[in-house]
């Protein structure tokens, strides 16, 4: 378990191990989601980094049917 410390400034403070485990960087942005006492911290991509995550997907909708071939009531 990787433990975080909030300053008096509210900033989260993470051990080297933790920031060397994680791959974070300085600088680097977060989402952060609240859930009731829970919060996660979700890494933000760049543009740059995100770039050619969707690669190779079809842009036309799989099980697509034109609404002449829809069974109308």
């Amino acid at each position: 378990m990787i433990h975080a410390t909030l300053s008096s400034n509210y900033q989260l403070s993470f051990p080297k191990t933790a920031h060397e485990q994680l791959g974070l960087e300085p600088g680097q942005r977060f989402v952060v989601i609240a859930r009731g006492r829970v919060i996660e911290l979700v890494p933000t991509q760049s543009l740059q980094q995100a770039r050619g995550m969707l690669a190779g997907l079809s842009n036309a909708p799989m099980d697509y049917r034109d609404r002449s071939e829809r069974l109308v009531p």
